[in-house]
């Protein structure tokens, strides 16, 4: 690109989302040797202090960045993937889908204890239903006594509440820990054979308009096929559910390797109900999807699978 004028990227104003915007800003940097700057732009789901089941779930992050970008205020925008909707709107386009950081769910516990070491009756703290139903399950399946307590704030907010002895743990993306420089505070990660991660949990996405085609191209550069594969057949899923982004569902699609080459995609999908006492959980592997549709395909035919099983009588008030 030949045009040097600085690029304005939209992002949301919490500690997180600037850590990663900031790293986003740097590659963008490099790839286009065009200078980058930051507007923080203030949306509902940060000043609102309802739980975001009755604010709209995550996708109230999204609007006031999307709504910017459309009013020409900002060039693009980065969202963590999971907080988008499944649906993508004809005039924006999903520009980018950086490398996968890393997807598992942890535990910032009291005295540094595991998740299974937690006294009986322990308070661990979540503001999401996908994590209160799977917590609940394994809890009920492996002979613990928890209590989860639903929760918001960010990162600071949350970890305070063990620290002041309010709660004995919480429960946060790996990835959001690891962008801000607090992984070593980590005392578990959860395996996701105990808690799959929310679909797209741990990847960016990097939004334009749908007309600027020299920026798509330019921000292309920071797109990873596989990254995109694997959240692509999450996140259809997710749609195929008919289930908001808060809704109780976890999904991860590994990419399996031999050696250095990748051969296979498993996709793994859970819904359960909050209180942990039901749950439908499947698995499906194949070869790699190499288009958008072979992965879209594949997260339909897994989630009518769910469907199948009950799956729909397990979310709660589906999206509509």
């Amino acid at each position: 690109m030949s045009d040097q004028r600085t690029l304005r990227l939209g992002t949301r104003r919490s500690q997180l989302a600037m850590a990663q915007s900031g790293l986003v800003a740097d590659a963008v940097r490099r790839a286009t040797g065009r200078p980058v700057e930051l507007v923080a732009i203030t949306t509902h789901g940060d000043i609102s202090r309802e739980q975001l089941s009755q604010i709209g779930g995550t996708g109230v992050f999204v609007t006031a960045l999307r709504d910017a970008l459309l009013r020409g205020e900002v060039d693009f925008a980065v969202h963590s993937l999971k907080d988008l909707p499944t649906a993508q709107p004809a005039d924006l386009a999903l520009a980018a889908i950086p490398r996968r950081e890393d997807p598992r769910d942890v535990i910032v516990a009291r005295d540094a204890l595991k998740f299974t070491d937690l006294p009986r009756g322990a308070r661990i703290g979540t503001g999401s239903a996908r994590r209160t139903a799977q917590l609940n399950a394994y809890a009920r399946g492996h002979g613990l006594d928890i209590e989860t307590v639903p929760i918001r704030g960010n990162v600071d907010t949350r970890i305070r509440y063990v620290q002041d002895g309010a709660l004995d743990a919480v429960v946060l993306a790996a990835a959001g820990l690891n962008r801000i420089g607090r992984g070593d505070e980590v005392t578990d990660f959860l395996s996701v054979d105990t808690v799959l991660p929310a679909p797209g949990q741990g990847a960016l996405a990097i939004e334009c308009t749908a007309d600027n085609v020299a920026l798509i191209a330019a921000l292309g550069e920071l797109d990873d096929p596989f990254t995109r594969v694997a959240v692509t057949a999450e996140r259809s899923l997710l749609a195929a559910l008919e289930a908001g982004c808060s809704a109780p569902v976890g999904a991860l699609a590994d990419l399996l390797a031999d050696g250095q080459i990748v051969k296979e995609m498993r996709l793994r999908a859970v819904v359960g109900t909050t209180d942990g006492t039901r749950t439908v959980q499947l698995s499906t592997t194949g070869p790699v999807p190499e288009t958008h549709e072979g992965a879209v395909a594949l997260g339909r035919e897994l989630a009518a699978e769910m469907l199948a099983q009950g799956a729909a009588g397990l979310m709660g008030e589906r999206a509509q």
